[in-house]
């Protein structure tokens, strides 16, 4: 194993690229999606099912683990991958987007943002270094810097001055990481901006000049349209450098992922799979299926015969209709490791078409595909 971070550009195929990221606890094949284990755990999936289904690395969550069960116990245990029985690369957020949008009360200064936790009101203060700080404790492989992320739509105004204080936080941040930083560890910067195109150019190069070692495109995915994100990350990924991975934060469908690969977009998260299959929904090679709907009742097909999951080989969609209406745990446990299983499988399918430089065929023929899903009940 490489002893330290490096990202390779392998192959490209008009916008999508193919590479792998190094690092110290294992390599990460881009395109890749990462599942949100936001508690140190992908929600009801073992993590020996995340490896059976090609899982290079997860996310964590710096917010919920610095509040329950802390950044300093889970470091005297071993560090998180310890804690959570990982042990390949883990990417931490910096906590800022939860302290938006979960703390009972918060104040956004340019120190940091004082906050109540939304488990037990007490007071917190996350600044650019205590946000490192925690992802060093945690022993996270990637981690991000603290920046402000506003909701779309907004005003001008408003972004921008997220923008200015998000980039003093990356500074600061950084400042502490090299300092802190395991051997191998990364810090990423994070370019915000909204949907403003001179506001995300401004916060890419003043993040490029300060020379991070990947760069995540935050902010997007907050109410904007599909066409609106995908044209700022578009816009954003032409001013970051080739030789450095990109990280589309938040997205997401299986449409968006192909849309953004083709866009230049090398790794993503999203609590979608997950979600959705605590909610009855299954992602298939022939669209989503919808386990609440009668009409899977008596279906003995599975969800997917040729499928490498066994959730989706092996168990019929009338036994996981079942399931899913007497609101078995069962059901969320199955239908997660699907959709886990299906995103990995979307991962590795859209790599070997980069690397065989037949991208754009595959796109068309598979968004014509996934778009004929069942409708959300």
């Amino acid at each position: 194993m490489s002893e330290r971070f490096a990202f390779t550009l392998i192959e490209t195929d008009g916008g999508a690229r193919l590479g792998e990221i190094a690092t110290p606890r294992g390599k990460i094949r881009t395109p890749a999606f990462m599942p949100v284990g936001t508690a140190a755990t992908v929600k009801a999936v073992y993590t020996d099912q995340l490896k059976a289904a090609g899982v290079d690395v997860v996310l964590a969550n710096t917010y919920h683990l610095m509040l329950r069960p802390g950044a300093e116990r889970i470091a005297r245990l071993g560090g998180l991958h310890a804690f959570m029985r990982w042990d390949r690369p883990i990417l931490t957020d910096s906590g800022g987007f939860q302290v938006m949008s979960l703390a009972k009360l918060r104040k956004i200064t340019d120190e940091g943002v004082a906050f109540q936790s939304h488990i037990d009101g007490a007071a917190h203060l996350l600044t650019p270094e205590r946000a490192v700080e925690v992802q060093c404790l945690l022993g996270a492989d990637i981690q991000m810097q603290l920046d402000e992320c506003v909701a779309l739509p907004a005003c001008r105004e408003d972004i921008e001055r997220a923008v200015d204080r998000s980039l003093a936080w990356a500074e600061r941040g950084k400042r502490i990481f090299d300092g802190l930083a395991s051997p191998g560890q990364a810090l990423f910067g994070i370019v915000q901006g909204g949907t403003d195109a001179g506001l995300r150019a401004r916060s890419a190069d003043t993040l490029v000049a300060m020379d991070f070692a990947g760069y995540a495109v935050g902010g997007l995915a907050v109410g904007e349209s599909q066409g609106a994100m995908l044209d700022t990350f578009e816009l954003t990924a032409r001013r970051l450098p080739a030789h450095k991975p990109r990280y589309l934060m938040g997205v997401g469908t299986p449409l968006d992922l192909i849309e953004a690969v083709a866009r230049g977009a090398d790794m993503f998260d999203c609590v979608l799979p997950t979600r959705s299959g605590r909610h009855g929904q299954a992602f298939t090679w022939a669209g989503k299926v919808n386990l609440k709907n009668a009409g899977h009742a008596e279906d003995a097909r599975p969800l997917d015969p040729a499928s490498s999951c066994p959730a989706s080989r092996d168990y019929s969609r009338a036994y996981l209709h079942h399931l899913v209406k007497s609101q078995e745990y069962l059901a969320a446990m199955l239908l997660s490791w699907t959709n886990v299983a299906f995103y990995q499988e979307l991962m590795a399918a859209m790599r070997a078409a980069i690397a065989e430089g037949r991208f754009a065929a595959w796109a068309a023929q598979m968004k014509a595909r996934l778009g004929s899903m069942e409708p959300d009940p």
